[in-house]
């Protein structure tokens, strides 16, 4: 019996989460990341944040619960207990899953707000999976029981980890291409937004009379983050056809290819490529290449130059994939002799 409980809630705890982790990739439709970055994250989430949060939690509550001891006495082991919840919890998993996504914004392959989410809500599923396994196991005893708590953790708690340190990571990205003034005033500021989401949460669900607001919450938090999260996908796709716009004076980019490179909806049909270009390459270098021109407006010094770098990169590039399709355009239209 208690083997088949284990099995079920593997299962329970990683199906899930998996899926979930495929959407949200899915959702960065301008440049997608290969799939082993995002999973990585998720992976990070699963175990690193995992194992330093309880070593972390274990630190922070030992002088927490001393220090309610002695203000509050006999009375102190229930308050013991709800501090862990909803003081220790919040700023300790907050602070080691947001650790990744600030290591991973050194890397260029971290684009801004849009990556940053994708980035921190993988890394918040990897941690509720993980979690929720051990929930089920230590809690779901009966099956009414095992099954409640699968729905409420599935749902809510487990999006609740992706919420909370996707709104990390968003902070983070935006911060990225600001000056080093406003990166100390956003990262922080964006630790604080995670902790107040994890924190109003695990207060809600604290108590039998306020679980109701802590789904409305969660709820009403949820669409206003996917709205956010499709604000900042259109404005990059914005600033994709702005700085492809200026491509034009170049010759680089022909004036019709402005009709479908910056959306998303329309790059990825057929007919409108030369032929002889390979469409999938070419869309991400020209995606990618109106990228690193905006991003590179917000650098400076040498991370200013490697970028620039890479724009010339990538402008020879497609330049090359247009010179090889004229070339074998001409020798197959050549006549026989």
């Amino acid at each position: 019996m208690q083997a088949i409980l284990a099995f079920m809630s593997l299962f329970a705890a990683v199906v899930p989460m998996v899926s979930y982790l495929f959407i949200i990739w899915w959702m960065d439709r301008n440049e997608r990341d290969p799939f082993w970055i995002v999973f990585m994250n998720f992976f990070w989430g699963a175990t690193g944040a995992i194992f330093l949060g309880i070593i972390g939690s274990i630190m922070f509550q030992i002088p927490l619960t001393m220090g309610i001891q002695v203000f509050f006495g006999a009375d102190s082991a229930e308050l013991s207990d709800l501090s862990g919840a909803i003081i220790t919890a919040p700023l300790v998993e907050e602070l080691t899953k947001g650790l990744f996504v600030v290591i991973m914004s050194f890397s260029r392959k971290f684009d801004g707000v849009v990556d940053g989410v994708v980035y921190g809500g993988a890394i918040g599923l990897g941690f509720g999976m993980t979690e929720n396994f051990l929930y089920f196991l230590s809690y779901g005893s009966e099956p009414v029981s095992w099954l409640y708590l699968v729905i409420i953790r599935t749902l809510f708690s487990a999006v609740m980890h992706c919420m909370s340190t996707a709104t990390l990571g968003g902070f983070i990205g935006f911060a990225k291409f600001k000056p080093v003034g406003f990166r100390l005033l956003l990262v922080p500021l964006g630790y604080i937004v995670a902790v107040f989401l994890h924190f109003a949460w695990n207060l809600s669900v604290s108590f039998q009379d306020t679980t109701v607001l802590g789904f409305l919450f969660l709820i009403l938090y949820f669409f206003s983050w996917l709205a956010v999260f499709q604000i900042a996908v259109y404005m990059e796709g914005k600033s994709i056809g702005k700085e492809l716009a200026d491509e034009l004076g170049r010759g680089l980019i022909p004036a019709e290819h402005l009709n479908y490179l910056p959306f998303v909806s329309r790059r990825n049909k057929y007919g409108w490529c030369p032929q002889g270009i390979n469409q999938k390459d070419y869309v991400k270098s020209a995606v990618m290449l109106a990228l690193r021109k905006y991003q590179s407006k917000h650098l400076k010094g040498k991370t200013k130059a490697l970028y620039e770098q890479e724009i010339e990169q990538l402008r020879y590039g497609i330049q090359m994939m247009f010179y090889n399709a004229h070339v074998n355009y001409y020798y197959n239209q050549r006549p026989q002799t």
